[in-house]
C-alpha cells in the first residue's frame, strides 16, 4: 500500500475528445505527409462544428498514434545568398518548369516527370511522366497546356535540355517557340536549384506521395501523378497562401494560344536577316555562324553604335555584331 501510484488526473476537462482525435488520425492516414497545420485547416472545412485542438495538441495526438517520425538532426550549414524566383502577385505572370529527378517504375523503365507550375498561386498545371526528357513530347504537352490555360508572360527554367542549350544565348528549339509566342524567358543560375525553390519544394512532396515506392509501370504512375495534382491543387492547404488551396487563386490566362505560330516581328528601324540552313547569318558578304538552332529563322538587327549591331530573336537579345572585328560577340545570359 506504500507504492506510489500514478499522479495523472482521472478527469481532464480540456482533453481532446476521442472522436476528434480519431478523425484527425484517420485524416493523417489518408494524407501521410501533411502536418498538423494542414490537417487542422482541412478538418475545419469538413467539420466546421467540431471543436479542434491546437497545433501542438494535434502533433501530440499524431505522435501517440505512431504517425510522426522525429527528423534527424543535421549539422548547421553557413547561409548563402540566393537569387530565388521573385514570386509575382498575379496568376500567369510567371510559370516555372522542370523535370523532376528520374526514377525506374516497377517494369524497370525510366520515368521523367515533366512539371509546370504557376508561381503566384502555386497551382500545379502539369505533371506528366515521359520515357525520356526530350523536346518533342515536352513541346506537345506544353502546346496542349497553352490551349487549355492560355499563355503566361514568362517561363522560368534551369539550363538543361530541352529548355536550354549550350549554343548562343542558351536557346533551344523549345525556347525559340516560347519567344515567338511573346513569352519572356528566365533561367536559374547554373547548379543553383535554390533559384527555383518553390518548384523544387513541390518536387519533394511529389516524390514522397507518388514515387516511394514507384508504380508498376508508366501508366499506373501517371494515375498517381493525376491524383496528386488534383489533391495538390484542390485539397492541400498552402502555407504561403494563408492556408488556402492553389485552386482558389489560379485563373486561366486571357492570352489565347494562336492557331498558327507567328514569326518574330521587328520595329521599322530594324534590319533583318533569314538565317541559313547551316545556321549562318549573312552580313555584307560574310557568313557569321549564329547556331544551327536558328536555321531558317528570322532575326532582327538594331544599330547601337557605329558599326555595332544588336542581334535579336523576337524580343530576346542574342549577341552583338561588330563590323570592325567581323564577328559576333555573345552577350551575358
Amino acid at each position: 500500500g506504500l507504492i506510489d501510484r500514478s499522479h495523472a488526473p482521472q478527469h481532464c476537462p480540456h482533453r481532446t475528445p476521442v472522436e476528434v482525435a480519431e478523425r484527425l488520425v484517420a485524416l493523417r492516414r489518408l494524407h501521410p505527409f501533411w502536418g498538423p497545420r494542414k490537417l487542422l485547416r482541412v478538418a475545419s472545412r469538413r467539420w466546421p462544428a467540431m471543436p479542434l485542438p491546437s497545433r501542438s495538441a494535434t502533433a501530440g495526438i499524431l505522435r501517440q498514434a505512431g504517425l510522426v517520425v522525429s527528423p534527424r538532426r543535421r549539422a548547421p550549414t553557413p547561409e548563402r545568398a540566393a537569387q530565388a524566383v521573385q514570386t509575382p502577385t498575379t496568376p500567369n505572370a510567371l510559370w516555372t518548369i522542370d523535370f523532376k529527378g528520374q526514377f525506374r517504375t516497377g517494369d524497370h523503365r525510366w520515368c521523367y516527370p515533366l512539371t509546370v507550375a504557376d508561381a503566384a498561386s502555386r497551382y500545379l498545371l502539369e505533371c506528366h511522366g515521359q520515357l525520356r526528357p526530350t523536346a518533342v513530347p515536352a513541346a506537345q504537352r506544353l502546346r496542349r497546356l497553352f490551349r487549355e490555360q492560355g499563355l503566361p508572360e514568362c517561363i522560368h527554367s534551369d539550363n538543361g535540355a530541352p529548355f536550354a542549350s549550350v549554343g548562343i544565348a542558351g536557346l533551344s528549339r523549345l525556347s525559340l517557340e516560347w519567344l515567338k509566342l511573346g513569352i519572356r524567358i528566365e533561367r536559374s543560375r547554373p547548379a543553383c536549384p535554390q533559384d527555383n525553390a518553390s518548384h523544387e519544394r513541390m518536387h519533394r512532396t511529389l516524390k514522397q506521395a507518388t514515387a516511394r515506392p514507384p508504380a508498376a509501370n508508366l501508366t499506373a504512375q501517371q494515375r498517381r501523378f493525376d491524383h496528386f495534382r488534383r489533391e495538390f491543387n484542390d485539397e492541400r492547404p498552402h502555407e504561403s497562401l494563408a492556408d488556402h488551396t492553389p485552386a482558389e487563386f489560379y485563373r486561366p490566362s486571357p492570352r489565347a494560344y494562336p492557331e498558327h505560330l507567328p514569326e518574330p516581328h521587328y520595329p521599322g528601324h530594324f534590319d533583318w536577316r533569314r538565317i541559313s540552313h547551316a545556321g549562318d547569318l549573312r552580313w555584307h558578304g560574310r557568313h557569321l555562324f549564329l547556331g544551327s538552332v536558328f536555321a531558317g529563322e528570322l532575326v532582327g538587327l538594331e544599330e547601337v553604335d557605329d558599326g555595332v549591331w544588336s542581334v535579336y530573336f523576337a524580343h530576346h537579345l542574342l549577341a552583338r555584331l561588330d563590323e570592325h572585328l567581323g564577328r559576333l560577340i555573345e552577350v551575358p545570359v
